[in-house]
């Protein structure tokens, strides 16, 4: 009575796609022996005989739970064997609950059980039951013979187990049926008495029984499950006999909240009908097809001398739109017919290239008036959960979107950020279907909805960085399809930024058009282009992403709050692009103003100053800028160039720690990657770690400039060793060139230099500065080239810019030359292995 379940199969789907002509073809089939044929594999003869019995559990059709119990006893009657235990125990039912009412007749006059082969023998196989107990009890008369003492005698026999009833002793349940009030309660108890006899019954005409229960959305609304709950207990006490349940929802007797509800609650009970089960049988979604079962269904529904008479443009075009769902194949049927028989030939394909009202008007046919105000709010968003469902509707409670993430058109992905999605084309059509119904939304309707979601999408735009992000997208369509203030996108936009990540943020294109491709006509177009254009400079020249930023800056879309984003983004576009001039003033600008980014726009100053060799600056801005403002990151970036890597290093780890513990991977990937980038001067080894950790932290952060930079250390750690660096660095300067990276390619070039002298090769080290010299434009990047210079113990030349070290230049000559003595013996000690 307590082991699992696994005696369900469950068919779920939308209205019309089939599932009742599954039912009864699977019944058929069963029904025929179910022998093998062109579209049924032959069932294994291991499963013996089965008996189908199919019960339809539609409103219309004016079944009750009473009915069903009669359908399982009328089948059984086929194998021509007594079911005494249930018989004992229905016939005082029936006695009790149709008095004077022969059970012949009332099957006569219902012509449903008439059909059921067994419709003839019950009635005589139940008296036949009664009468042998009465004759081995001496019990007096045939009929209503467990009325009064005669039952109470029936009883003690059971119980003191009485020779004359020994086997029917053995059921130990069936003196406490016989005594429980025989209402339906104690009927839906019964299914236990007739498993038992099932399980009685002679080897040589045993059969398995096949209960198939459609249409079983009728049974409950999901708030009364009075009927559900006495056919789930059928189907608890009937282990032997298989349940194949069709309907549009799922399931959900998985679900341990419905305890109380139903008597048995939960995967440990269910274990087929839980999500993710593979074992048969389980639940399975049915209607959705794949273009090739939709091809081959549209070419062989309609043929003229065996041929399709759909042409190939038609039948695409059809598939592409249907979505999958069987229905819409079956609606643009109707309309192919409709027109061939108007004007005597094939439509062109183009008369397809729509949505059929009919379809999601079918779906709200099976809805209730809230469930359908919840189907329109999540219309308008691409995922959502139950509490950002009722929250759009408006709804003070969540039943209705309960209900509704249970139809089969809700797809349903975990791992997402909101679990549900309508499907596609469900939701394409909603509001056009909502144009004709009784209780439709009026245009000011949409927009107070919209307005709903957004907030409610602004509520749940925190926590983890998926959330974030899928708030973003869907905040940033509907503020600009309703006109919407950018109100809590403003903040989202500046955390999204914050990490370095950048995911894609593409709006779908409105109307006509490309995305990305948004006329800047309000706020919310201007907020996604620049966002697309700040994600997209990972993937493309920072040239473009510069004119992007620069268009949504004479758009004056923007409000004041976030203008300093596009503006802070297109100042380091210009850095990279080695417009020095125009990024300063950029950054002077949005530091000038105080707000979010000011920090950052410091530290942006601070590294063009680091650019142009002025080093004390460097250090002055560092002591300001906190860890909001990347301060240690700044120093490493700081004490490399001076030859003291070990600070260096010290600094980039705290750097990468501190965004660590506050979560921001991309800020750690970055970090990472300098600190991968200062190590390879001085420790080969530890410079092999450190890269290697830069390298895992970008798997998940998209940062061009980092993934260049960490091959950048990965040059620096083999030169002098690699005879093949000076192609490797050339192959890499191109990659960075073509991104718009001018600060890469000046790294790679040194790279090449510090190669060059720690070989100690005259040639190659001409030849590397004189393609950094490419880089230099007045001071900027003129203390790389003093820098290949003085690791060599060099004088530079009189015409190169100075930087201002911060210990004077011979201290620093003297640390990069001790750097390039330590690679040059590693170098030798390397070649003598």
């Amino acid at each position: 009575m307590e082991t699992p379940r696994r005696n369900v199969l469950v068919f779920y789907g939308v209205g019309g796609i089939g599932k009742s002509t599954l039912s009864r073809e699977v019944a058929e089939h069963l029904a025929d022996g179910g022998g093998g044929g062109s579209n049924w594999p032959p069932l294994d003869p291991a499963v013996g005989r089965v008996l189908p019995v199919r019960i339809d559990l539609s409103r219309e059709t004016g079944g009750d739970f009473e009915s069903l119990m009669l359908a399982l006893r009328l089948r059984v009657a086929e194998l021509g064997c007594a079911m005494p235990a249930f018989d004992l125990a229905f016939q005082r039912y029936w006695e009790r609950n149709h008095p004077g009412e022969p059970l012949e007749e009332y099957l006569r006059r219902r012509t449903w059980f008439s059909r059921l082969p067994g419709a003839r023998s019950l009635p005589e196989q139940m008296q036949s039951a009664l009468a042998d107990v009465a004759q081995e009890l001496a019990l007096p008369g045939i009929a209503g013979a467990l009325v009064g003492q005669a039952a109470r005698t029936v009883v003690r026999a059971l119980r003191q187990h009485q020779h004359q009833v020994r086997a029917l002793a053995e059921c130990h349940r069936l003196a406490d049926l016989l005594e429980a009030d025989p209402d339906l309660d104690a009927l839906s108890y019964y299914a236990h008495l007739l498993a038992w006899d099932l399980s009685r019954v002679p080897n040589k005409h045993r059969a398995t029984l096949v209960v198939l229960l459609d249409t079983f959305e009728d049974v409950g609304d999901r708030v009364h499950r009075d009927l559900e709950r006495l056919i789930q207990r059928v189907v608890w006490l009937m282990p032997n006999a298989l349940f194949v349940i069709t309907g549009r929802n799922r399931l959900q007797w998985d679900d341990a909240k419905l305890e109380g509800q139903l008597d048995w609650a939960g995967p440990e009970y269910w274990p087929g009908l839980a999500g993710g089960a593979v074992r048969e049988p389980r639940q399975h979604t049915v209607g959705y097809l794949s273009a090739e079962d939709c091809e081959t269904y549209l070419c062989q529904r309609l043929t003229v001398t065996g041929r399709p008479l759909m042409d190939d443009r038609t039948r695409h075009l059809i598939t592409a739109n249907s979505h999958g769902l069987p229905l819409y194949l079956d609606l643009a049927v109707m309309r192919f017919l409709d027109l061939y028989r108007r004007h005597g030939r094939p439509p062109q394909a183009e008369k397809f290239n729509l949505d059929f009202p009919a379809l999601v008007a079918r779906t709200f046919r099976d809805l209730s008036p809230q469930v359908r105000q919840v189907l329109r709010a999540v219309s308008l968003l691409d995922t959502f959960s139950v509490e950002l469902a009722a929250a759009a509707a408006g709804l003070d409670h969540d039943a209705p979107a309960l209900e509704l993430v249970e139809r089969p058109f809700v797809d349903s992905d975990p791992t997402a950020p909101w679990p549900y999605r309508l499907h596609a084309l469900i939701r394409e059509a909603v509001r056009e279907a909502d144009s004709t119904s009784e209780d439709r939304w009026s245009p000011a309707d949409w927009q107070r909805a919209a307005q709903r979601a957004f907030q409610a999408l602004g509520l749940q735009a925190t926590g983890n960085r998926a959330r974030l992000v899928a708030a973003l997208r869907q905040g940033l369509r509907l503020a600009r399809d309703y006109d919407l203030d950018l109100d809590w996108l403003v903040d989202a936009a500046f955390r999204y930024v914050d990490d370095f990540i950048w995911e894609p943020l593409e709006l779908p294109a409105d109307g006509e058009g490309e995305p990305g491709a948004e006329a800047l006509d309000s706020p919310a177009p201007a907020l996604a282009v620049a966002l697309s254009a700040i994600a997209q400079r990972q993937r493309q020249h920072r040239s473009r992403t510069a004119e992007r930023l620069q268009a949504v800056l004479d758009s004056n879309q923007l409000p004041a709050s976030i203008t300093e984003l596009p503006r802070y983004f297109l100042a380091e576009c210009h850095r990279d692009l080695g417009n020095f001039q125009s990024s300063l003033d950029g950054m002077q600008q949005v530091a000038d103003d105080g707000g979010r980014l000011a920090s950052t726009a410091n530290r942006g100053l601070a590294h063009l100053a680091r650019r142009i060799g002025r080093f004390p600056q460097v250090r002055e801005a560092a002591k300001n800028l906190g860890t909001e403002g990347r301060g240690e990151r700044t120093l490493g970036d700081l004490w490399w160039t001076q030859g003291n890597i070990g600070p260096a290093c010290a600094s980039y780890a705290a750097s990468r720690d501190d965004a660590l513990h506050n979560g921001q991977h991309g800020e750690a990937a970055l970090s990472q990657a300098c600190l991968a980038f200062a190590a390879a001067f001085q420790d080969r080894p530890r410079a092999a770690e450190q890269i290697a950790r830069a390298h895992d932290l970008l798997e998940t952060a998209a940062i061009r400039w980092a993934e260049i930079h960490t091959r950048t250390a990965e040059l620096i750690r083999d030169a002098g060793i690699a005879p093949d660096l000076p192609q490797r660095a050339a192959t890499l300067g191109h990659l960075a060139r073509e991104a718009g990276l001018t600060s890469s390619v000046a790294y790679i070039r040194f790279a090449a230099c510090w190669h060059a002298a720690t070989l100690n090769s005259p040639v190659l080290l001409k030849q590397a500065r004189q393609e950094l010299r490419e880089c230099i434009h007045g001071e900027e990047f003129a203390y790389l080239a003093e820098l290949s210079y003085l690791m060599t113990g060099e004088e530079p030349p009189a015409g190169l810019p100075r930087a201002q070290w911060l210990d004077g230049a011979e201290q620093t000559k003297a640390r990069w030359v001790a750097l390039a003595a330590d690679r040059q013996r590693e170098a030798a000690a390397h070649t003598g292995e």
